[in-house]
């Protein structure tokens, strides 16, 4: 038992450390998403901290961060907007409605996880990988430029532009170079302390945390526990026209939100060099969307930039993720006024960092040495990431790799022809046979000129799809219609079993007793008893 709590708390000091760091930035980020979203500061905080702090205890990767993210909020804009017009303005029911999407969005996630959908992350590429996280840092970075510009949208000017990027520098500079001198202290967090110990001891009139919530529309940070929203049975009602209507958000927002957490889900697995449960975190993000949704919070996923300020400042357990939780709740309840003071450009500086951290600065080095496909898969979801956003970015390059993977596969089918003593020719075929490569196929058989019998050998085939069963039946009844004799040899059983349904003429036509040491090899691995020392290479 001992053991046990010991090694759990080995890493205790950098969790907690890192947490608060993650907490402070988290700050900014959730009230600028529910800006983005257009609810109030504290649906975005509580949302950061509820799903926050359920999938760092529940979910299925330890150190992962997940909150109120960008991607979501720009769905929610339209969903709040047309939510509010079924009723009087100060009924607010566009906020109501984004609840019961969420509400419905964690369900969808929940279904996914049971069904155990996460695995197909696998199916991900390398080259959208390295697009994806390329794709985020621009984003992250783009978002932070705007807290350059003053509450009308226009750029800083004169000293107030020159103060800023000072302290960004600094907060830059403290990152890039404490860690040279001691690796024992967070540089994060100590570069927003005494960043922030300048701008509040040196009275410099800058952008703070308490300013840009203000700017935006709100009171402030104050606020108080999380509330179970009764209004939404009263205000929402649950029709079909209502599920119609909430229905394709609930949908997107799911697919978005599983899709970011999933790729983070990855990165954070390749940094730390371990393995998270994919179905696990798919069920703990719907279970923390759905709790959010009846507490008043906006709903959320994984959010990369705040997991690599994480991993980067040591977090590799839960109890970072649930540090930074609770410590963004404490600061609502009890710290807003210190927090409100937090000069937004250290959190800027953070942010700069985190996008020189996640950009994958090698893909220039091996743009020239990777396949060209792949390259144009690498820089095409970079740019749909920035065009547009991480779910559609993610899904157009796996739909290229997929299509570029067909085609070259389709490309591969081949027909080596011969003659047996007896005047049968025989075909025997190379390479996959599916939807792609069904023209291929056909065009290596010349029905008319052949001879009366002929024999097609798939040993060195795979049948892969209905397509190409497809095409071996019409194939058959061509030669039949010529009136010659045909013979189908190697075929797999799951191909010749649905061969079989299909006509019984083809019990007349697959040859099943076949004396050939290939086929029985590659049909039963288990003939490989020897001792690999035994065989003659």
């Amino acid at each position: 038992m001992t053991a046990f709590f010991r090694k759990r708390a080995k890493n205790a000091k950098n969790d907690i450390l890192s947490g608060l760091t993650v907490a402070l930035a988290l700050v900014p980020e959730a009230v600028a998403f529910a800006f983005v979203a257009g609810v109030d500061p504290l649906v975005g905080l509580y949302a950061a901290f509820m799903i926050g702090l359920i999938t760092s205890i529940f979910g299925g990767r330890p150190g992962m961060i997940s909150g109120a993210t960008g991607a979501l909020a720009v769905v929610m804009v339209s969903l709040v907007a047309e939510g509010n017009a079924m009723g009087e303005a100060s009924e607010q029911l566009g906020l109501y409605y984004l609840f019961v999407t969420v509400i419905l969005m964690g369900i969808i996630q929940v279904l996914a996880g049971v069904l155990k959908l996460g695995k197909f992350v696998r199916l991900i590429p390398h080259p959208v990988m390295m697009g994806f996280v390329n794709g985020l840092a621009i984003v992250i970075f783009l978002s932070q430029l705007n807290l350059f510009k003053d509450a009308n949208g226009d750029w800083f000017t004169g000293s107030q532009m020159w103060i800023m990027l000072g302290l960004v520098a600094l907060t830059m500079g403290i990152m890039f170079g404490l860690p040279k001198l001691t690796k024992k202290l967070p540089e994060a967090l100590i570069a927003i302390l005494v960043v922030s110990a300048i701008v509040i001891f040196g009275n410099l009139d800058v952008a703070t945390v308490g300013s840009f919530i203000r700017d935006g529309g709100g009171e402030g940070l104050k606020g108080g526990l999380p509330e179970f929203q009764t209004d939404i049975f009263s205000k929402v009602p649950f029709t079909l026209k209502t599920l119609w209507f909430i229905g394709p958000y609930a949908v997107i927002l799911a697919a978005i939100g599983l899709i970011e957490s999933l790729m983070t889900l990855n990165l954070v697995d390749e940094i730390t060099e371990t393995r998270g449960n994919a179905n696990r975190e798919c069920m703990a993000q719907g279970g923390a969307n759905i709790i959010t949704g009846f507490f008043g919070g906006m709903g959320g996923c994984a959010m990369i930039g705040q997991s690599l300020i994480n991993i980067k400042g040591g977090g590799r357990g839960r109890l970072s993720g649930i540090v930074a939780a609770v410590a963004l709740l404490i600061f609502i309840l009890f710290a807003s006024g210190l927090i409100e003071q937090v000069p937004i450009a250290a959190l800027v500086g953070v942010m700069f960092m985190v996008v020189i951290g996640t950009f994958a600065w090698s893909s220039f080095r091996i743009l020239r040495k990777i396949p060209i496909t792949d390259a144009i898969v690498l820089i095409a979801v970079s740019l749909i990431t920035v065009w547009k956003d991480l779910a559609v970015a993610v899904i157009a390059g796996v739909i290229i790799s997929a299509l570029v993977f067909s085609w070259e596969n389709a490309k591969r089918i081949r027909a080596r022809k011969r003659m047996k003593d007896d005047g049968t020719k025989v075909y025997e075929i190379w390479g996959p046979l599916f939807f792609g490569s069904i023209k291929a196929f056909n065009d290596k058989f010349d029905v008319k000129n052949d001879p009366e019998h002929v024999e097609i050998d798939f040993v060195e085939s795979r049948v892969s799809d209905h397509s190409a069963l497809e095409a071996i039946h019409n194939l058959v009844e061509k030669y039949e219609a010529a009136g010659k004799s045909i013979k189908l040899k190697h075929l797999s059983e799951d191909c010749k079993v649905l061969l079989y349904k299909a006509s019984p003429k083809f019990r007349e036509v697959i040859v099943e007793d076949i004396d050939d040491p290939r086929y029985h090899l590659a049909e039963n691995p288990e003939a490989f008893t020897k001792p690999l020392s035994e065989y003659k290479l």
